[in-house]
């Protein structure tokens, strides 16, 4: 089965879970740990990603965090591959760590934001790498403890987290620790991997197709939220797919426009792009800009660029009133049938 895309834009809410290989170690011993907090805490800072909650245990970790501008993917990339050539190195061994993909779930902060952080931050109570809560507290190596001040970690969103527990710093504090106490006995919460609608092959409209006859909602593993929240997440997955395919279709029939014009014309790709106003150089210009932004709808930058002008050039040409220099040219700017594009 292929791989599903990440669901991701700058703001998104993610529970991420990073496993090792095999499920084998991630870490030895502290000089290990240490690493691997210095580095998350580092990158966080680096490119303001927003940590609310996270746990590194023997075999795998955890993380809630926000993805910023730089996006998941890329953050993610930048702290495995940090980490793993350092731990590699220190202990003399090769090839992966990790398992070859961490999973990341899309989460609805609304109603489960403070589930997540307590869920998070028990796991090194449920594995006993903690005794019991008081041992909890003082564990370096989860954010707990940097939530209830016992431990430093500037870098971690604490505030954010105990904004949900009350105004004043003390009483937050000791809301928290009850909130979290009380998730002791709930035990492992397998509902929290993510839940929601099914991306299926046939894409969005498949989907909502299913549920108006069966009736019934179906699960996404990249998801966890209320049926609403799933539903805006896949639409704007949808949406940026859709831009995405339309600016390479678009880009890509711009270069066979081009190509055919220049051809008609007599001139090279090279004398259009060159600057030069000789000749039909203007013309051709003009005219391909105006059928590329009229019957293409191709972006003006990427016009400009197709022609070897400024964007402000290509502005100003679509401002004026251009005779078409060559007769019967409307049937190269329609859209070539046989383009692969143009059947997807």
């Amino acid at each position: 089965m292929p791989r599903q895309a990440r669901l991701d834009s700058p703001g998104t809410l993610h529970h991420v879970m990073i496993r090792g290989i095999e499920k084998r170690r991630i870490v030895d011993d502290d000089t290990d740990q240490r690493d691997f907090v210095r580095r998350l805490g580092c990158l966080a800072e680096e490119t303001k990603t927003p940590i609310y909650a996270w746990a590194l245990m023997t075999n795998h970790a955890h993380l809630l965090l926000c993805s910023g501008a730089l996006g998941l993917a890329k953050f993610m990339r930048r702290l495995l591959t940090g980490y793993a050539v350092s731990y590699n190195l220190r202990h003399r061994r090769h090839g992966p760590l990790f398992q070859d993909r961490y999973k990341s779930i899309v989460c609805d902060g609304d109603s489960y934001f403070t589930e997540l952080v307590r869920y998070i931050h028990l796991n090194p109570l449920r594995v006993q790498l903690v005794k019991d809560l008081k041992g909890l507290e003082r564990y370096p190596y989860c954010g707990h403890a940097t939530v209830l001040g016992t431990q430093a970690n500037p870098w971690q969103d604490s505030e954010s987290v105990l904004a949900q527990f009350g105004r004043q710093d003390s009483e937050a504090k000791e809301a928290y620790r009850r909130f979290v106490t009380e998730g002791v006995a709930l035990g492992r919460r397998p509902e929290l991997v993510g839940w929601g609608l099914t991306r299926t092959a046939g894409g969005w409209f498949e989907v909502r197709s299913r549920r108006q006859r069966e009736g019934r909602e179906l699960t996404d593993e990249r998801i966890l939220g209320s049926a609403g929240f799933v539903e805006r997440i896949l639409r704007e997955a949808d949406a940026r797919t859709v831009r995405q395919h339309a600016t390479k279709k678009g880009n890509r029939s711009a270069e066979r426009v081009v190509a055919a014009a220049c051809k008609k014309n007599g001139v090279s790709l090279t004398e259009l792009r060159s600057g030069s106003r000789r000749g039909r150089l203007p013309a051709v210009r003009a005219e391909i800009v105006r059928g590329l932004v009229e019957n293409y709808g191709v972006a003006i930058a990427e016009v400009a660029r197709q022609v070897g002008i400024s964007t402000s050039g290509a502005s100003k040409i679509l401002t004026r009133t251009i005779t078409p220099f060559w007769r019967g040219t409307q049937r190269e700017l329609q859209p070539i049938q046989s383009d692969p594009w143009d059947k997807n």
